[in-house]
């Protein structure tokens, strides 16, 4: 996990002992690391709505939900920063992550704990859900 400096942001993120985390702030940093593109550990699914806008829409998207940070008790009562909806070129767009076992079988038995989880990130226009 990486934290920003707390006297200057503009300087490079320094490292923080994961085992100073409680599980709500494990789940939520590794939430925020796929979101942001910042993990390998775990997948992105566009839909077949996201893809149809092309390239640069496909582009668009992922560069706003990577940006997203409007969560709030109503859209994120669990605070695990696991869904969210925010509007590209005049599409509604939700994102949700979900929470697998490693071989993609069933839930994953703790989402806490990457050894045992793969998340899926799923990106989609609002009226396919």
């Amino acid at each position: 996990m990486t934290e920003q400096n707390e006297t200057d942001p503009a300087m490079a993120p320094t490292q923080v002992r994961p085992e100073s985390e409680t599980r709500e702030e494990r789940v939520r940093r590794l939430n925020d690391e796929l979101r942001k593109g910042t993990s390998c550990d775990g997948s992105i699914v566009f839909t077949s709505g996201i893809q149809a806008g092309g390239l640069e829409f496909v582009s668009e998207v992922m560069k706003a939900v990577a940006a997203f940070d409007s969560f709030d008790e109503d859209n994120d009562p669990w605070n695990e920063h696991d869904f969210g909806a925010l509007d590209v070129r005049d599409e509604r767009v939700f994102f949700k992550i979900d929470y697998y076992d490693r071989e993609l079988t069933g839930h994953s038995p703790d989402k806490s704990d990457p050894a045992v989880t793969k998340r899926v990130l799923t990106i989609m226009l609002a009226s396919e859900y």
